[in-house]
């Protein structure tokens, strides 16, 4: 992990972040988004965000985030985040790099506290790397997420105090 380096998107990085991220929507399996991005609604998307990151090594894109409010007014300090890692980088810890860098980025903008509403239960990697960062698990949703090939699995949401 020491050489993945997080940092703020640019413009120039739209074209890898549209692969990666509609790579995970179409896998179908940890995005509740089922359309996939443009480079006009991808470049609005991600500029919409409270703050999009990208992990790279030795220049090359290899996941992302984005973060942003999960609520409004009195729960306007709750934010919520959405990871993405290129399918032949994962296991390198670029999703861990990115978490880390989430978790920081969310207390400089302000939040108090990061929930995933919608964690796939079978996704165990993300549920182990979450636990591992100090995650709770608030409970299980039965048939909470549609999979691509339209079973009902169940979703766990955590959060975190940051």
């Amino acid at each position: 992990m020491e050489r993945i380096k997080v940092r703020q998107y640019r413009a120039e990085d739209l074209g890898r972040m549209l692969e990666i991220w509609n790579e995970v929507v179409e896998e179908g399996n940890a995005f509740p988004q089922e359309d996939i991005l443009t480079p006009e609604s991808g470049a609005l998307f991600f500029s919409s965000q409270s703050y999009a990151g990208v992990a790279e090594d030795d220049g090359r894109i290899l996941g992302l985030y984005i973060l942003h409010p999960n609520n409004v007014g009195r729960c306007g300090h709750i934010c919520n985040a959405s990871y993405a890692v290129d399918s032949r980088s994962r296991g390198a810890h670029a999703g861990e790099a990115l978490v880390r860098d989430c978790m920081e980025r969310a207390v400089e903008l302000g939040f108090r506290i990061l929930q995933f509403n919608a964690v796939v239960a079978a996704n165990a990697p993300a549920r182990h790397l979450y636990e591992k960062l100090g995650f709770t698990q608030l409970g299980t949703i039965p048939g909470g997420f549609r999979m691509v090939d339209g079973r009902y699995e169940d979703i766990c949401p955590y959060f975190i105090v940051l």
